[in-house]
């Protein structure tokens, strides 16, 4: 039987975060997710029984095709986790070799040594800090893996947060960006920017989801 993905929604809009921000992207949203943190925006699409459709490997790439006919030059797989969807491997490879930017949203959780391959995705993962209450969850056996294309993201919901992300980045050192990213009501930019001043971290970037700015914060699809 041919394999099926559950796909909660695609779209187009543009990169809210990461190095591409600003950029139009298609977005590939799955379902599914293993961890539940306290300020999870997307916890419509992670259960078991969320709404989706099963589509086929072709019929995901006929909907990158039509981005791409329309001038988009990057995919985005998110979720949910969309590294938990099997046979995800198929798909990465197959909109690689249709010269999309392929970028993957993961959460930091999911070993990614396995999606090491020569033509490779880039990622953006999440590290849990404390505020998510899954940092327990986390891999770090991944930061040893990231390359100059990726990211790391650690959503902050308070001080505490911040400084905690100084620490790990002190302790594994990943070669590659490191954002700040507040939640969304919890901790200002402002806030943020003064600890990156107080604490000298001069090797991060402040990062603003622009999607909820331009948009309402609750809406999906864009």
């Amino acid at each position: 039987m041919e394999q099926t993905y559950n796909l909660a929604e695609h779209f187009i809009s543009i990169n809210g975060e990461g190095q591409k921000a600003g950029e139009l992207s298609l977005f590939l949203r799955f379902t599914g997710c293993n961890l539940r943190c306290t300020y999870c925006d997307t916890m419509w699409a992670n259960t078991p029984d969320a709404p989706h459709e099963k589509v086929t490997l072709d019929t995901l790439s006929q909907i990158a095709q039509d981005a791409k006919s329309q001038g988009v030059r990057n995919v985005t797989l998110t979720g949910g986790e969309p590294l938990l969807q099997p046979h995800i491997g198929d798909v990465i490879g197959r909109l690689l070799d249709m010269g999309l930017h392929t970028e993957i949203e993961t959460n930091g959780s999911v070993p990614l040594k396995g999606f090491l391959t020569p033509q490779r995705p880039a990622f953006t993962m999440d590290y849990k800090l404390p505020v998510s209450g899954m940092e327990s969850h986390m891999c770090v056996e991944n930061f040893a893996l990231l390359q100059a294309q990726d990211t790391v993201k650690f959503v902050c919901g308070s001080r505490e947060d911040v400084y905690r992300a100084r620490d790990i980045a002190a302790q594994y050192q990943p070669q590659c960006p490191l954002y700040l990213s507040p939640v969304f009501g919890k901790i200002t930019p402002a806030e943020i920017v003064e600890i990156m001043k107080a604490e000298h971290m001069g090797n991060f970037r402040l990062q603003l989801q622009l999607h909820k700015y331009i948009w309402d914060p609750n809406q999906k699809g864009v």
